[in-house]
């Protein structure tokens, strides 16, 4: 008897930042391993604010609530293609961001004040800082983690490969906690 069941997905971790330009490039991979993949591969977003970047832990809590309102990717998206205006206005654009997708940005101002996300936002950046994560950003697959900090060069083709000769147990990406980010509304 065989098992006809879809295998599930490979799953990839980004750590990310939403006020690094690094992780704004970092989109052009993702959408490249999308196209590519589809459901075979399962990409969650995990925060990684760094200090240098006063507004990152912000627009991590307002992500967060992006998400809850069913708009997650969109919003991160939309947030890391400005990821300047982020950094000279802050609060403002995380805002207008949410106005333009149309979210609740009411609400987006409430879970701001209200600290609602921040759970979420420390217990990410505590798991990368427990895997090695030290900078944005960084992607870890199955029991591989690369730094595209440093240098992105090579990274989608290094997890292309991973994916493709994927023999691990689908779904051990660095942690459990939470679903992913596709899985969560539209996260």
């Amino acid at each position: 008897m065989s098992d006809s069941s879809p295998a599930a997905p490979v799953v990839l971790d980004l750590w990310c930042d939403l006020e690094c330009p690094d992780c704004h490039r970092a989109l052009d991979d993702v959408h490249a391993l999308r196209a590519r993949y589809g459901d075979r591969v399962e990409i969650r977003l995990r925060h990684f604010p760094l200090d240098k970047h006063k507004h990152a832990y912000a627009a991590a809590q307002a992500a967060e609530e992006a998400t809850d309102q069913g708009k997650g990717w969109p919003y991160i998206e939309a947030l890391l293609s400005r990821t300047a205006d982020l950094g000279r206005t802050g609060e403002p654009v995380l805002l207008a961001v949410a106005r333009e997708l149309g979210l609740d940005a009411e609400e987006f101002d409430t879970a701001l004040i209200d600290g609602r996300h921040l759970l979420i936002v420390d217990a990410d950046q505590a798991e990368g800082k427990a895997i090695g994560v030290t900078g944005t950003p960084t992607y870890v697959i199955g029991d591989e983690r690369l730094d595209g900090g440093k240098s992105q060069d090579g990274l989608r083709e290094r997890i292309e490969e991973i994916v493709d000769g994927a023999s691990w147990p689908h779904g051990t990406g660095s942690g459990q906690r939470r679903p992913p980010v596709a899985g969560r509304q539209d996260r």
